[in-house]
């Protein structure tokens, strides 16, 4: 089961549009290469996956997600390399035989996922070379000055998360996720963070957020799990929006990577 909570709304795509290898992927910048094969899991927009691609280039590239209207965009996008291409599909059954890339990538896809050690074995048998691995957490994200819409935010996710059977909080349990996998042995970890301001504004992150928990699609999310009603996710909306306003206002969001070798 794969439950994409945050949508392809406005707020998610611009925060999307903005990931490249520097600031999403540089735990792997060394083991990029002129000729790698490379399959990126999760690719929605594209804009990492075409950032990789060329620093691959003139190797085969594709991208691959389970929304087809994320794919379609990319394939639509002008700036696409030719050695990039860009498919449908369910990360628990690669349309792939085995060992088909010299590198497997996926960036904030298992806390979308209801069994993340499935699909870690799954990308595992159609990589060659490694198995690359980023994860958020969200419990781990803090900010400053203290905002009860940030705590209502956190609150907010986990639970419409945990209630359609994933896990947000997944930096965390990469370690143990690739220990279930047999995998944990043969990987090597590190971490990093997006700070707001820096990766984006903290206007700007207010924004999105606020944007993505007022859309339809997860306003029903939430109510329907008796997590949160309309009114108090405009609430809280409003709330990240006053917040940015304070001088000095920011926002951590830690992430675990892990680069196994296969």
């Amino acid at each position: 089961m794969t439950q994409y909570i945050h949508g392809h709304g406005p707020g998610a795509s611009r925060a999307h549009a903005k990931r490249n290898a520097a600031n999403s992927a540089n735990h792997i910048l060394s083991l990029l290469e002129p000729g790698l094969t490379v399959l990126d899991v999760g690719s929605a927009s594209g804009t990492l996956t075409r950032d990789l691609a060329a620093k691959v280039a003139p190797g085969r590239v594709v991208g691959l997600d389970l929304a087809a209207d994320a794919v379609l965009a990319a394939r639509q996008d002008p700036a696409r390399p030719a050695n990039l291409s860009y498919e449908v599909g369910d990360v628990y059954a690669l349309p792939f035989p085995a060992g088909s890339f010299d590198l497997v990538h996926s960036h904030q896809v298992l806390h979308h996922l209801a069994d993340p050690v499935a699909a870690i074995r799954e990308m595992a048998r159609v990589g060659r070379r490694y198995l690359t691995l980023r994860e958020g957490d969200y419990g781990g994200a803090f900010w400053y000055p203290a905002a009860v819409a940030w705590e209502s935010w956190q609150q907010t996710y986990q639970l419409v998360a945990r209630g359609g059977g994933t896990e947000i909080d997944a930096g965390r349990r990469l370690v143990f996720w690739l220990d279930q996998a047999g995998l944990a042995d043969q990987a090597s970890f590190s971490g990093s963070v997006w700070t707001y301001p820096g990766y984006e504004t903290a206007a700007e992150i207010a924004a999105s957020w606020a944007e993505r928990l007022t859309e339809r699609r997860f306003i029903d999310l939430a109510a329907g799990l008796g997590v949160a009603d309309e009114t108090s996710l405009i609430q809280t909306a409003t709330g990240l929006i006053e917040w940015a306003r304070a001088p000095g206002a920011l926002l951590a969001m830690p992430h675990i990577e892990a680069v196994v070798r296969l």
